[in-house]
């Protein structure tokens, strides 16, 4: 099973499950966790082949979806789920073909449909980074800077290094190899019916007015909104905003 990050105790309100984005960790979202658990519980996961999760030799988004099912189902069979970017595509293909353990949705930046930026670049500067020559995280940092200019991008990225063991705990070659089918999204005859929120850095491209069409045949439930001066790391940049627009979706989006 996925490794979990647990934040507050079960209540009378549906968990919600957390799901990051790629090369990202349950760790990343601690601080909204942990803010968010004052009134349920809290699950934050590391999708396979990140974080504390298992290495496979698969990463589709329909194997991902069943690894979070199967989370739900250890915590009583029912959930909210919040997923941003590809997260955000294995809990709305979660939604689609197991609609059962989620009750409402929540979509942060990303639409399903195929994306042509790939992110095949950062997985070869973290590949470049010689380890052998890493005693702190800075020094990866140092590395990491002759092929990453983004500062945040940097810290990101090696929050999941282990130093200790001179690891990434991200399976590079298989992220990889499979980078297609994480910028895809697959084709699922299936709807969600259930309260859908699609939150958007108003900043980013990833969703698209020309997105709504796919997005509502899917999603028929879906309604929208964006965190004005933030891009595609929206909770990071704006997380006061980001939680507040989360917790008035739970709070007044009815439950299924």
């Amino acid at each position: 099973m996925l490794n979990q990050i647990l934040h507050g105790t079960p209540t009378g309100q549906p968990p919600l499950l957390i799901v990051h984005g790629l090369y990202g960790s349950a760790r990343n979202w601690g601080v909204i966790a942990k803010r968010l658990s004052d009134d349920r519980q809290v699950i934050a996961v590391d999708l396979r082949n990140h974080g504390d999760s298992p290495w496979t030799d698969s990463h589709s988004y329909r194997d991902m979806a069943d690894d979070l099912a199967e989370v739900i189902a250890a915590h009583g069979g029912r959930a909210d789920v919040m997923g941003h970017s590809m997260g955000g595509k294995a809990a709305m293909v979660l939604a689609l073909t197991h609609p059962d353990a989620v009750s409402r949705l929540i979509v942060a930046d990303i639409a399903p449909v195929a994306y042509d930026h790939s992110q095949i670049q950062h997985v070869r500067a973290m590949q470049a980074v010689d380890l052998s020559q890493v005693e702190r995280r800075s020094d990866a940092v140092a590395q990491l800077a002759e092929h990453v200019a983004d500062p945040a991008l940097q810290a990101f990225f090696t929050q999941s290094l282990d130093v200790k063991d001179k690891r990434w705990k991200l399976n590079l070659d298989l992220l990889a190899q499979e980078m297609p089918g994480i910028l895809d999204f697959p084709q699922i005859d299936a709807q969600f019916d259930h309260p859908t929120l699609f939150l958007s850095g108003a900043d980013s491209d990833y969703v698209q007015a020309d997105h709504r069409p796919a997005i509502r045949a899917l999603f028929p439930k879906a309604r929208f909104a964006k965190i004005p001066g933030t891009t595609h790391y929206l909770h990071a940049e704006k997380p006061r905003d980001f939680e507040a627009s989360v917790r008035a979706f739970l709070d007044f989006a009815a439950l299924p």
